[in-house]
C-alpha cells in the first residue's frame, strides 16, 4: 500500500480550499430544535412517603412530538400493591392520604420497576401540578412522590 505524506505548505494550501485537516474556527451558528426531540419541562427524584412502600427513581415531564409525556427513569422502583396509580398532585409535598380535589389520575402504574412512559392528556395543564405521585387507590396510600 502506498503511504501518502503531506507537508506543511500543502496542508496550509488545502485548508484554504476548505479541505483542511483540522476544522476551521467559525462563528457559532444558532441550532434549530429538530422535530421529535424532547424538551424537558420538569424533573424530580422520588421520595418514599409510606415506609412500607419504598419508592425511588426519577420522574420527568417533557414535550415530544406535540405530546406531553411523563417518564420514569430506568432505576425507578416502588413496592407492590393493588390498584396502584400514577397521579399528578397540586402540592410539591404529599402526605400518606390524598384528597380527591388535589390530584388528577394519569394512568394505572405499568410496572413496579424500570423505565416507563405515560402520555399526559391534553386536557391536563401540567403547570397546575407540582408533583408526580405513586398512589394506591384501594387503601388511599401514597407510596412515594417526586416534586417537580
Amino acid at each position: 500500500m502506498k503511504r501518502m505524506t503531506l507537508n506543511l505548505a500543502a496542508a496550509i494550501a488545502l485548508t484554504g480550499f476548505g479541505i483542511g485537516l483540522a476544522p476551521a474556527v467559525t462563528a457559532p451558528v444558532p441550532v434549530r430544535a429538530e422535530a421529535g426531540l424532547k424538551a424537558e419541562i420538569a424533573s424530580g427524584g422520588f421520595v418514599t412517603v409510606e415506609q412500607d412502600h419504598p419508592t425511588a427513581g426519577t420522574a420527568t415531564i417533557a414535550e415530544k412530538d406535540g405530546q406531553t409525556i411523563l417518564e420514569f427513569s430506568g432505576d425507578f422502583t416502588t413496592a407492590r400493591g393493588p390498584a396502584v396509580y400514577v397521579v399528578l398532585h397540586k402540592d410539591d409535598s404529599v402526605g400518606v392520604a390524598l384528597d380527591e380535589d388535589d390530584y388528577v389520575t394519569i394512568a394505572p402504574l405499568e410496572s413496579f420497576d424500570g423505565a416507563q412512559r405515560y402520555i399526559i392528556p391534553e386536557s391536563v395543564d401540567v403547570a397546575d401540578y407540582s408533583s408526580v405521585v405513586i398512589w394506591c387507590e384501594q387503601f388511599n396510600v401514597t407510596f412515594g412522590f417526586a416534586a417537580l
